[in-house]
């Protein structure tokens, strides 16, 4: 079994990606989803390691409310993640024993750089969009403000920094169609390369 990282900055198409994945019949998982079940896991620890902060929506764990509290906090985030982000790398791990007997297993994580977790896998495939194209994806999407999704997007590593550090790279810089050939032209690459 080959792992690969899916990676991408913040509103680079990365879910687009897993789904055409994912209708080519490979199997893709989602590192989002594995830290909601995470964050619903380890709920009573978290809860407790942030008593003094309003994360609480319905006597329920705020995503939000909880990912304002430690955006902009270092000392807040570090102690989050140091909750979370051993049960996360556990998770991924058992996937990965659970599905032996696949060719290839992709996992979408954009932080994968910035936690350093690049060991975990085989392979990285990078999706690389244009900052001014995800700028105004974010602010449609999120409905952020300019100065909200600038925020987010100088966050997180540069994407030339990350590129170079990956071994596929699919640009998303134009329609669904052309990052759907892109793509196909990614998957004939792997299969080439041998890789088994």
């Amino acid at each position: 079994m080959i792992s690969i990282a899916i990676v991408g900055n913040i509103a680079s198409g990365k879910s687009t990606v897993e789904n055409v994945l994912r209708e080519k019949g490979y199997k893709v998982f989602d590192s989002d989803i594995i830290a909601h079940e995470v964050l619903e896991d380890l709920s009573e620890k978290i809860i407790e390691a942030f008593k003094d902060f309003d994360i609480l929506e319905n006597g329920k764990i705020s995503r939000k409310k909880l990912g304002a509290v430690v955006f902009n906090n270092k000392k807040l985030k570090e102690k989050l993640e140091n909750i979370v982000h051993p049960e996360i790398k556990n998770k991924i791990k058992k996937i990965f024993k659970e599905n032996q007997s696949e060719k290839y297993v992709f996992v979408s994580i954009p932080l994968l750089f910035e936690v350093g977790w690049r060991n975990l896998f085989n392979k990285i495939l990078f999706i690389y969009t244009e900052d001014k194209i995800r700028l105004n994806r974010l602010m449609q999407r999120n409905n952020f403000t300019e100065e909200e999704a600038l925020t987010r997007i100088t966050s997180q590593l540069p994407q030339e920094e990350k590129a170079k550090c990956s071994d596929f790279v699919i640009e998303n810089n134009r329609s669904v169609d052309v990052l759907q050939k892109y793509i196909e032209r990614f998957i004939i690459q792997l299969e080439d390369n041998g890789e088994t």
